[in-house]
């Protein structure tokens, strides 16, 4: 890579970098989101029943939770940008094979390729740290962090309007033409960034990692169809513990770990991340709830009637909330520290579904305290970036990212598992059917303010040292003045 690529960086083309990798977060989030609508007509549209048709929300959710860290460590080794435009690469292979089948494997697989795309996240946050000056990287790592949420919110209205006046294949379409444009946006408009970390890719560690996460993550999506205490459950979940110690221990005695489990270990590192799956699992007790609510019926005495379209047009503002609360973050981490923007999200979050417990009577209920919601997320999830890439060499950002994203998803798995076990649990008779009862609702928001509290409790325990100087920037200056040497001074290939 030239001089030139890094003074594009900086200058004219540098503009262009922020708003493109959102784009390219905020596809990836409508991707995962757009399946939301026909969730319940998927057992109809794929000719099987309730219990295979999960199958095509689980896959998703494996793939993308082992590609993350996967991803994010190709990108440190071969170039993010490269492997972002990978990853979009594999978001529409999957789109498009999902678009032309209405059979359970091919659409389970295609699903399963589309999850890939989850690692041009923290990949995206890792080219920004090498590419912008630090003024400007605060916000825009926070308005990164921030994208999933944004499309997710944002691509659920839009979701429902053509799942419900368009064939359902069209979803999957739209996600294919929104990620061909993302990746084209990607190869004009972002550098690729200059800094390498030299070593070799862990295989033996990437398979460890996968089969601890399948081992994992596995039992927790279909814990509720298999039943906790079943022997496939329990032995999952034992299986996982015996994998990820004998995985820990390999990575920790590997030369080029997958993960560097002494990086990971740091404090900092450590309770960001333990405090990221607090906030994944507070995150997604709204969005599974909230639709549910709405569309009820109002024979029910506490459901609002409402249309697939209307009720995620109610859920819709979260989203807003979030893209702009991210600059607001930015600037009050700059001012008094990650740690404290993290615990203002955690605290407005955790008032917030306490509030909510309250606020299901209107729809216009809803969508305050969607947008409470959306806020406290917004500020939590913006803090996370400057937290881990305050503590971690330059040239980890994308692995230690993508680790935090996986821990955001494993929040989100388990909320799903635990709010899912709620609502099925405390239902009330509807004609000839069950459905999740008032109390049952409260308490999945209890739930998830509980989570919130816990994680505000760990967030605590951050050392205050990482204030200005990790949120303004310290550790991307030095990446940008390691970017340079290399640019000036050409190291082999292998540290390029």
């Amino acid at each position: 890579m030239g001089a030139g690529d890094e003074v594009r960086a900086d200058g004219a083309g540098g503009r262009w970098i922020v708003p493109v990798l959102a784009f390219g977060g905020i596809s990836v989030a409508i991707m995962q989101t757009l399946i939301v609508p026909v969730i319940a007509q998927l057992p109809e549209l794929l000719h099987t029943s309730t219990s295979n048709a999960s199958w095509v929300i689980t896959s998703t959710l494996l793939s993308g939770a082992v590609a993350t860290p996967i991803m994010g460590r190709l990108g440190d080794l071969y170039g993010k940008r490269r492997i972002v435009l990978l990853s979009l690469g594999l978001m529409v292979l999957g789109s498009l094979v999902c678009g032309f089948t209405s059979a359970l494997v091919p659409m389970v697989a295609g699903r399963a390729v589309q999850g890939f795309a989850m690692g041009a996240i923290p990949l995206g946050i890792g080219i920004m740290r090498d590419a912008l000056p630090p003024e400007r990287l605060g916000s825009a790592m926070a308005f990164m962090s921030s994208s999933l949420g944004v499309g997710g919110a944002l691509g659920m209205p839009l979701a429902a309007y053509v799942a419900q006046y368009t064939d359902w294949h069209v979803l999957f379409f739209g996600a294919a033409g929104i990620g061909a444009l993302a990746m084209a946006l990607v190869a004009l408009l972002v550098p690729e960034s200059p800094l390498r970390t030299p070593g070799r890719f862990d295989v033996l560690g990437t398979l460890g990692l996968t089969a601890g996460l399948v081992t994992l993550l596995l039992p927790i999506s279909k814990g509720g169809d298999w039943g906790w205490g079943s022997g496939t459950v329990l032995g999952l979940f034992g299986s996982s513990v015996v994998i990820f110690i004998g995985w820990g221990l390999l990575e920790l005695r590997t030369e080029d770990p997958l993960v560097d489990l002494r990086t990971t270990a740091r404090r900092q590192v450590l309770l960001t991340n333990l405090a990221s799956i607090m906030v994944g699992l507070a995150f997604y007790a709204l969005t599974l709830v909230l639709p549910q609510l709405l569309q009820l019926p109002a024979a029910t005495g506490y459901g609002l009637g409402q249309s697939m379209v209307v009720s995620g047009l109610c859920v819709a503002p979260m989203g807003i909330a979030m893209m702009l609360v991210s600059s607001l973050s930015a600037r009050l981490s700059r001012a008094r520290g990650p740690k404290v923007s993290l615990m203002t999200g955690l605290t407005i979050l955790a008032v917030s579904y306490l509030a909510g417990t309250q606020l299901m009577s209107a729809v216009w209920q809803t969508v305050v305290l969607a947008v409470l919601i959306g806020v406290g997320i917004g500020i939590a999830y913006s803090a996370m970036p400057a937290l881990i890439l305050g503590a971690v060499d330059p040239s980890e950002s994308g692995a230690a990212n993508g680790l935090n994203t996986l821990m955001r998803s494993i929040g989100t798995s388990t909320s799903s598992a635990v709010v899912g076990v709620v609502l099925a649990h405390m239902t009330s008779p509807l004609g000839r059917t069950q459905v999740p009862n008032l109390d049952g609702f409260r308490t999945s928001f209890l739930i998830a303010a509980g989570a919130a509290l816990l994680g505000l409790l760990i967030a605590a325990f951050l050392p205050s040292s990482s204030n200005r100087k990790s949120a303004e920037g310290r550790a991307p200056t030095g990446a940008r003045g390691t970017a340079r040497a290399t640019t000036t001074h050409p190291q082999p290939a292998n540290g390029q």
